[in-house]
């Protein structure tokens, strides 16, 4: 139908206290290999631990994410500390049934405070307060699912352009 390729990279914002926690995990590392040094090696291990526990930490608290919309497939990846890549998920468009923002009637019945259909939930946004976010009812794996996105302008037109009866921007 169209041959078009868009990518876009969704930062998630960070936590409220995570910035705070990763200093207390440093502080401590640092107090308990003090301590081994200059009192008992007995405290060598638990400040080692918090290093790899800070190192697992900082890895896994900062996420981004990857759509790629290509043709009739929308790819999404995540990208876990800056480093690591996985493919989150695989999507043929033409099994969309709606790509709407998140309290507009077309996806009204599958809301969870309000909707009769519970499906699988999938959050790939950015938690940005001014930033709106859609919702997208997709068949994988002869299951339907719900993704939480966070689309561009140029995403949503595309989408629009080739779906117009199941996207609504408004």
């Amino acid at each position: 139908m169209y041959n078009y390729r868009i990518t876009e990279q969704v930062i998630r914002r960070p936590k409220a206290l995570s910035g705070f926690l990763k200093k207390v995990m440093v502080f401590f590392a640092v107090v308990f290999l003090l301590l081994g040094i200059m009192i008992s090696q007995g405290f060598m291990l638990p400040g080692f631990l918090l290093v790899v526990l800070y190192f697992f930490y900082s890895i896994l608290s900062q996420r981004e994410y990857e759509y790629v919309l290509e043709g009739q497939t929308l790819t999404i990846d995540v990208i876990l500390g800056r480093r690591y890549r996985r493919r989150a998920h695989v999507l043929e468009l033409n099994t969309m049934e709606a790509t709407a923002p998140s309290r507009h009637e077309a996806v009204a019945m599958y809301r969870k405070d309000t909707g009769m259909v519970s499906l699988p939930k999938f959050d790939y946004t950015s938690y940005e307060k001014d930033t709106p976010f859609y919702t997208m009812i997709v068949m994988e794996n002869k299951q339907k699912i719900k993704l939480l996105l966070d689309l561009s302008e140029e995403m949503l037109q595309a989408l629009k352009k080739s779906y117009p009866d199941r996207v609504f921007l408004t």
